[in-house]
């Protein structure tokens, strides 16, 4: 069993940042794939990024592409996202996955979710 714990979501102004953290505990993920999704009130869960496990292939939304980048930190078994330019668009719930295959996760399909984390941006 995994537990992902997010954390740094707030109110931040548009063109402001935010760093976003998760935390994972009780299995090591360093040869598993892990991302971001983010949902707004009435709208479906979407895709925002992935990183494999090594961290050197990364996959974006074209959405924020340019603007947000994910990263990890495998010996704290920690994925963050930071996140740059934010618009009011980007006002959702983040939710944090993990999965031993990257393919999962980029069909949308992870294994584990985290229980998400607001981010507003307010114009």
């Amino acid at each position: 069993q995994v537990q992902l714990v997010e954390s740094g979501g707030g109110l931040v102004q548009a063109g402001g940042s935010l760093r976003l953290s998760c935390a994972a505990s009780g299995r090591t993920f360093s040869s598993g794939a892990m991302g971001w999704f983010r949902q707004a009130p009435g709208k479906e869960r979407e895709f925002v990024a992935s990183i494999n496990w090594s961290g050197g292939g990364t996959y974006y939304a074209d959405s924020v592409k340019g603007r947000f980048t994910i990263s990890r930190d495998n010996a704290k078994n920690t994925v963050y996202l930071q996140m740059n330019s934010l618009e009011p668009e980007d006002t959702c719930v983040y939710y944090c996955a993990a999965d031993q295959r990257l393919s999962d996760i980029l069909a949308g399909h992870p294994d584990y979710w985290g229980q998400g984390t607001q981010v507003t941006v307010s114009s």
